[in-house]
């Protein structure tokens, strides 16, 4: 890598969060130094975009946001830049499949987060992860035309990890499917890759791909590994991950995203005023 880096981009969970979902001092200490060198940090993740403005504030954050793995670019004030929801065949496709099997299944659109079961697995995990609460619904019918993700979830995580390989194929050029945590596995639009994203940012930004840097752990990151300028992956990540990844930083409960700020991006960053 060459380029300076003018845009940094993090995953949230299991990269810039620790694993009860709080910010670090050092990361925040860190993303502020970034700031002050002139280069632009901002967040991608799995998560809706209402969940991400808190950390967005917390982080002095002026560029837009990538939600729903980049199915919706918001920028931190919650204003929408760009939303893709998934093609209702593919929702009904979706459904029909996890109906058929022990899971419990969460539907996000219009700004909620809908279910039909209070007892799902890892049901406090999300509320504590989301801050919000969900909403208990009967049928999932009035919103299949603007689902902007669809979880499985389960305490069962080797039928998740079997139902994703089964579910690919049926979704093929209709949504993504793929776990975005050993227990989730989402269904979402085929604009909603991690690695578009990217791509997207920078075009609204107007930065160069070859000047990004991105911070992940997830097999989900490794989409927008292939896109930047330089990858960073977390230490916990899986040798997969870690694999496609330039750099390998700590974990993200040793403040790895910090880490890998000033070790790897800082000193390839713009000097301050330049931008």
């Amino acid at each position: 890598m060459s380029a300076p880096i003018e845009l940094v981009l993090s995953d949230m969970d299991g990269t810039l969060l620790r694993r009860d979902h709080s910010l670090a001092p050092a990361v925040v200490a860190a993303v502020g130094r970034l700031h002050d060198a002139g280069v632009l940090f901002t967040l991608a993740s799995a998560r809706p975009p209402r969940a991400m403005l808190e950390q967005a504030r917390a982080l002095g954050i002026t560029a837009p946001l990538a939600g729903f793995n980049g199915g919706r670019l918001v920028c931190p004030d919650g204003r929408v830049l760009e939303a893709h929801t998934i093609a209702p065949e593919a929702v009904r496709t979706a459904l029909a499949f996890f109906a058929e099997h022990p899971v419990d299944v969460w539907l996000f659109a219009d700004g909620e987060w809908l279910l039909k079961d209070f007892s799902a697995a890892h049901l406090q995990t999300e509320r504590h992860a989301l801050g919000y609460d969900a909403v208990q619904v009967s049928d999932f019918s009035p919103w299949l035309g603007r689902v902007d993700k669809i979880v499985a979830t389960t305490a069962d995580h080797a039928l998740l990890e079997r139902l994703e390989a089964a579910l690919q194929p049926l979704l093929a050029g209709q949504a993504h499917a793929a776990r975005s945590q050993a227990y989730y596995l989402d269904v979402t639009a085929l604009e909603a890759d991690k690695g578009e994203a990217l791509v997207r940012l920078a075009r609204h930004l107007n930065i160069a791909l070859e000047a990004t840097a991105v911070l992940g752990d997830g097999h989900n990151d490794i989409a927008m590994f292939k896109r930047a300028g330089l990858a960073i992956a977390m230490g916990q990540a899986s040798s997969e991950v870690r694999a496609a990844a330039d750099e390998v930083s700590g974990s993200n409960e040793e403040d790895g995203v910090a880490t890998a700020i000033e070790r790897f991006i800082l000193p390839r960053g713009l000097p301050a005023g330049e931008r």
